[in-house]
């Protein structure tokens, strides 16, 4: 991939969002027989890019329901168009899905399965002086947009070592800039380092020889935490249990295929990327971005609580004290149903 590919990556995903806004803006109005499913294209949301591209989803759901993709390039984007009611279900991070369940009328934004775990990276320029976190200071480390996972991530780190960014007082400058816009700067020296999901990481380290100074799961406790949530607008799944059960059918069988053919998976999700963004990844770069990652329907509750903690710390969830009560949502369980209703 070279920096003419990235460009026209970063002009498509563009378009894409524009485009739903175009959409957000011309109709509020959910169809009882249309699914509107937000996720990233990425390696880190392989089951609803391997579940679509296969059909898994569309021979589970049947002919009465009609599945209506919508590719995002960032958590915050996806909940501000679950707030306009423009998606029904999506594939984000813990720190999206922690804020948009706060910040939702009567916390309409609720979990309902794990998708993968792991998949983010610390990556060093190679003509950094970075060894460790005591060489930050002064040093310019990028992230994608603010309030998204690698970006709480990131802040906490900081924090817990005693740094601050830049715009707070501290020595180290945060650049809060698109994953497209971080493989750039990266390329051109212009970026001391970033913290960054696969396959974005891994095409660092590769194309740039990019030196992975840590795996974020190796600051977690046994190594495991959400890196990708499935979540959906609580209304539209009370109205819809059967539509969500079997989306969560398939959700769980398309992980387990994965699983069992990651080989394969490399293959669909490169006809995905030719498919709908004109261009494919070399095969070692999806063979090792997706080794680095769990494909999972675990949702690592307890990683989420801390997040939410750790986003609290940093005033990204608004308030002094925050309760995740009803963030987990079992589509199983008519009790929950009833509660809810």
């Amino acid at each position: 991939m070279n920096l003419k590919l990235i460009g026209v990556l970063a002009v498509v995903i563009s378009g894409l969002v524009i485009t739903l806004g175009i959409i957000m803006n011309s109709t509020n109005e959910n169809s009882e027989t249309k699914l509107r499913v937000a996720f990233f294209p990425n390696i880190g949301h392989a089951i609803p890019v391997v579940g679509i591209e296969n059909g898994v989803f569309e021979d589970k759901l049947g002919n009465t329901t009609s599945i209506e993709p919508k590719m995002f390039d960032s958590g915050p984007q996806v909940i501000e168009s679950f707030f306009s009611k423009s998606i029904d279900l999506a594939y984000v991070g813990p720190g999206p899905a922690i804020n948009g369940f706060l910040k939702s009328e009567n916390h309409d934004i609720v979990i309902l399965s794990g998708a993968a775990k792991g998949g983010a990276s610390f990556i060093v320029h190679p003509k950094s002086t970075i060894k460790s976190v005591n060489d930050f200071p002064g040093k310019k480390i990028a992230a994608p947009q603010i309030g998204n996972s690698q970006d709480v991530s990131l802040r906490n780190y900081l924090a817990e070592n005693n740094l601050k960014p830049f715009e707070t007082g501290g020595s180290v400058i945060v650049l809060n800039i698109s994953n497209p816009d971080i493989y750039t700067l990266f390329a051109k020296g212009e970026i001391d380092a970033a913290w960054v999901p696969e396959p974005w990481a891994t095409l660092l380290v590769q194309e740039f020889d990019g030196n992975r100074l840590f795996f974020e799961e190796e600051l977690w406790s046994e190594n495991n935490f959400a890196s990708v949530l499935l979540i959906g607008r609580q209304d539209y799944v009370i109205a819809n249990p059967e539509i969500v059960s079997k989306w969560l059918e398939a959700h769980s069988e398309t992980a387990n295929w994965i699983n069992s053919d990651p080989q394969q998976t490399r293959v669909v999700f490169n006809q995905f990327m030719k498919n709908t963004m004109g261009n494919s990844l070399p095969d070692e770069i999806i063979d090792e971005a997706l080794s680095n990652l769990e494909i999972t329907t675990d949702s690592a509750d307890e990683s989420i609580y801390i997040f939410a903690k750790r986003a609290e710390s940093l005033g990204y969830l608004g308030r002094d004290k925050i309760s995740l009560d009803g963030l987990f949502f079992d589509i199983t369980s008519n009790e929950s149903l009833k509660e809810s209703n």
